[in-house]
């Protein structure tokens, strides 16, 4: 199981985040479903990971997320459904969940958790996601993430499209970086 216990600088120690990532997710509608049945045993941020440019973009939102969470300043039902909000460039939550969170034609999800003192432990996440996602289990880097990114889908989400400077970029690792920096740049600004 590579799901991975991150460490987030200026968030309080009481939360713990993990994430994981699964290819060629089998079971997306069953996991959609739960979502929208509200069951608490489902209660993790499912972020379709084709609209993810990196880990740092992941990472952005979560912290804005559990800052928002921390804060008591949730605009959604809980800091998970918030990482999602959190990860679109305007506030319309129906349009954030329906481009960035989870569908029944999800093949690549990113998966995040962030409990408090008295929430799950690493070992009770890894064992049930385990037993009710149906994919092929990664380390969350870059690399693995890359090859799910929809560059299109991306680009017209963030409004990426026109910027002749950065379609002139031929190198795509230099490509990339450019891209995550605006897209990061995008959801810093976005409170503001």
């Amino acid at each position: 199981m590579a799901l991975e216990t991150v460490t987030l600088d200026h968030l309080p120690a009481s939360q713990t985040v993990h994430i994981a990532y699964f290819r060629n997710v089998r079971n997306a509608a069953f996991l959609h479903s739960q979502l929208l049945a509200r069951n608490p045993d489902f209660e993790y941020g499912f972020v379709d990971a084709s609209i993810i440019v990196s880990r740092l973009h992941l990472l952005s939102a979560v912290f804005r997320a559990a800052t928002t969470a921390s804060t008591n300043s949730l605009i959604t039902p809980n800091v998970h459904s918030e990482i999602i909000i959190s990860l679109s460039p305007s506030n319309n939550i129906s349009e954030a969940y329906r481009r960035y969170g989870i569908s029944p034609s999800t093949k690549d999800l990113l998966v995040v958790k962030i409990s408090g003192p008295d929430g799950p432990s690493h070992g009770d996440i890894a064992k049930h996601l385990s037993q009710h996602v149906e994919g092929d289990q990664l380390p969350v880097t870059d690399e693995n993430i890359a090859p799910a990114t929809d560059n299109s889908k991306v680009a017209k989400y963030y409004k990426l499209n026109g910027l002749s400077w950065l379609d002139a970029i031929k190198d795509q690792p230099q490509k990339r970086k450019e891209v995550e920096t605006l897209v990061v740049g995008t959801l810093a600004v976005r409170g503001i």
